[in-house]
């Protein structure tokens, strides 16, 4: 191969990868650029928001929690349309910036699963739950009723840490009066069967574990007839 066919493949290769590397850096302005806007279908719209846990990092998309609670909203009879909004590796600030995008899509409900992220990096509790708060707000202005997803962290990042940090979804529901999705990984975290290699992300078949739970709690706030 001529030396110059090298030089300008290998070019190439550097610009997608600076490419890939920038919408990783930066995932709410790669999305920004496709913003959520209503669509002919009629159907009230929930949005899922949060982060790569929510998007179904490592699974197909038809795997992913979303997808799988919109099987099960349809078959269970609710004429709910399920908008994916989760953007791997966000944390509670990128969604904060995020909320005004999903506003877009005129939700009538909103489950926000965010805050696990800011917890592995060891972000300021107080900057994780302001962050919340501020996302909440937003969303209940708007008239959008919101679920929150609790999460916890692995035991090595110290006892007071992660006490503190669990603790931040109940006090938020309760100043909010929010449904409380209590972890959002209950009885996947830590399984070998139910995640993928990473230990982290769940499988197919641990993502309908948690949409079982997640439609228990949304369950109520639907209506059949819309």
């Amino acid at each position: 191969m001529p030396l110059s066919d090298v030089f300008t493949i290998a070019s190439r290769l550097l610009h997608a990868a600076i490419l890939l590397f920038l919408a990783a850096l930066q995932p709410s302005l790669a999305l920004g650029e496709k913003p959520l806007q209503p669509t002919a279908d009629s159907r009230p719209r929930i949005v899922a928001f949060g982060d790569s846990l929510t998007s179904g990092l490592g699974v197909a998309a038809e795997e992913a929690y979303p997808a799988q609670l919109q099987r099960l909203l349809d078959g269970a009879g609710f004429r709910y349309r399920v908008i994916n909004a989760g953007v791997s590796g966000d944390t509670t600030a990128g969604g904060l910036r995020r909320v005004t995008w999903a506003l877009n899509s005129k939700p009538t409900l909103v489950i926000v699963e965010l805050g696990g992220n800011d917890g592995l990096r060891g972000l300021s509790l107080a900057e994780t739950k302001r962050n919340l708060e501020r996302i909440i707000e937003q969303f209940q202005r708007a008239s959008v009723t919101v679920v929150l997803a609790g999460m916890k962290l692995p035991p090595n990042y110290g006892v007071e840490y992660t006490k503190a940090f669990e603790g931040i979804y109940p006090a938020l529901a309760q100043q909010y009066r929010l449904k409380l999705i209590p972890f959002f990984l209950d009885g996947i975290a830590g399984s070998t069967e139910l995640n993928q290699a990473d230990g982290i992300h769940p499988t197919a078949e641990g993502y309908r574990i948690i949409v079982g739970k997640i439609f228990e709690t949304v369950r109520p706030l639907l209506r059949k007839e819309n």
